[in-house]
């Protein structure tokens, strides 16, 4: 995901101190069909800082497209864990973390 420009971040302010009866949706039309919508498409787990130690080439090569090779570490490391565990999305890594803890908690009563 990019940031934010400058500008883009003083629309958001100037969006976010409107209260909601005076922004003005009128050239936004009204959603009724919501059958295409997709659940938890922009859902972001939390991140957790770590320290890991990584072959010198494979750090290199991380960092030889510049900013943001902990973010696609991250991704490569995703993509591993979904193609492993056979899940298709986030959801399903929600659901998976549902059912561990589902689990620890009836083997703890």
């Amino acid at each position: 995901m990019r940031k934010l420009t400058k500008e883009q971040k003083r629309d958001v302010r100037a969006i976010a101190a409107k209260k909601d009866e005076d922004i003005d949706l009128s050239d936004a039309p009204a959603v009724l069909d919501w059958s295409g919508a997709e659940i938890g498409k922009f859902y972001r787990p939390k991140k957790k800082p770590v320290t890991m130690r990584l072959d010198s080439d494979v750090l290199e090569w991380l960092k030889a497209d510049g900013r943001g090779y902990q973010t696609k570490a991250n991704g490569l490391l995703r993509h591993a864990m979904l193609h492993f565990t056979g899940m298709r999305s986030l959801r399903g890594h929600a659901r998976l973390r549902h059912r561990r803890k589902t689990r620890q908690q009836k083997s703890q009563s």
